[in-house]
């Protein structure tokens, strides 16, 4: 080979190199600002589903909170409506409790008892249940009436043990009316009054026996029996003339 040729073959050879390295140094060039593109994208796409399960996390909390409320809402009501219902009992036995009340002024006296304990004794003997039974005859025939009992004791004891000496005495009695002679408890008045109100003195035996009782009394209401009374009576009915 030529001198001449062997140079030409060496410039082509460094010629394809050259542009070899050119195109490859291109297509770098090329290529990376599209990959730092793409890159990116890549974080935005990243980011943007991250907002958005951020965004759906706090729709759920929202429609939880949401539900919550209304249930709150709910039970609220329902306490607000039973409140209402308490407050319409309460009125209504105020309005009864008045009524009643208002109407222990026509109540006046009709038959009295008295059963008599021993020393600190609240039980009733056959002869205080015979008294009982002659007293709870008088009711029978009544329709408007109450009874009250009053229970008392001597002086001899603490104050705070006779009053409730007292009420057990009162107590025993009311139990004897109602189970014995099935006189409703709610027209039953009943008050201990321990030993506040001596019927006699307390320096003597005899004395102190007449206050270790218990007063019961039988009321009715005059103006309602009075009422009863001057009612006219119903007239009978007519028969039809079935004379043709």
């Amino acid at each position: 080979m030529s001198r001449i040729s062997l140079v030409a073959v060496l410039a082509a050879v460094s010629l394809i190199a050259n542009v070899g390295c050119a195109t490859k140094k291109y297509v770098r060039n090329q290529i990376t600002p599209i990959n730092n593109k793409i890159g990116e994208l890549d974080e935005i796409t990243a980011k943007n589903s991250r907002d958005i399960k951020d965004v759906d996390g706090k729709a759920q909390q929202g429609i939880q909170a949401a539900d919550q409320a209304d249930q709150r809402a709910a039970a609220a009501g329902q306490s607000a409506d039973q409140a209402n219902q308490k407050a319409a009992h309460v009125t209504t036995g105020l309005n009864g409790l008045q009524g009643t009340v208002e109407n222990l002024d026509n109540f006046k006296p009709v038959s009295s008892t008295t059963v008599q304990f021993g020393v600190s004794k609240a039980t009733l003997t056959k002869a205080d249940e015979q008294l009982l039974d002659e007293f709870a005859q008088k009711i029978a025939d009544q329709r408007h009436y109450i009874v009250q009992v009053e229970g008392h004791t001597d002086d001899t004891g603490p104050a705070a043990y006779n009053a409730q000496l007292s009420r057990r005495r009162a107590d025993a009695v009311i139990m004897y009316l109602a189970s014995k002679h099935n006189i409703p408890t709610f027209r039953i008045y009943v008050i201990g009054l321990g030993e506040n109100s001596p019927v006699a003195e307390n320096n003597n035996a005899a004395g102190r026996a007449k206050n270790r009782r218990v007063d019961v009394q039988l009321l009715t209401n005059s103006l309602e029996s009075t009422s009863a009374q001057a009612a006219p009576p119903a007239a009978e009915p007519t028969q039809p003339d079935l004379r043709h």
